[in-house]
């Protein structure tokens, strides 16, 4: 069922987050290049000091505990989100309701 799932998420090309069993650690923003039997090759980039680094990683199917991906995220802070009325007119979505008068 979990090789189901990786596989799709490898078509997908989605980014997720996998734990890693074996190492007892979480691993951000991957994408699954390639399932070919047991091993999952996946991609990711990690923040040093002063450099990024782009990693590939072979990894054993059964060494993944569980795989997360991010829905939706919202900035914190004093952020406004756009409404309707601020957005320009053409972009606007507009409701029509039927007349009661049964014109």
């Amino acid at each position: 069922m979990l090789q189901r799932k990786i596989y799709q998420l490898c078509c997908d090309g989605r980014e997720v987050s996998i734990f890693l069993r074996d190492q007892q650690r979480w691993i951000e923003r991957v994408r699954i290049l390639d399932i070919e039997g047991d091993l999952v090759t996946l991609r990711y980039e990690t923040e040093e000091e002063d450099e990024v680094c782009s990693w590939e990683e072979m990894v054993r199917l059964e060494s993944i505990g569980a795989v997360t991906q991010k829905l939706a995220s919202v900035p914190r802070g004093n952020y406004e989100p756009l409404v309707s009325d601020d957005c320009p007119e053409a972009e606007q979505i507009r409701h029509h309701y039927p007349d009661s008068s049964g014109d």
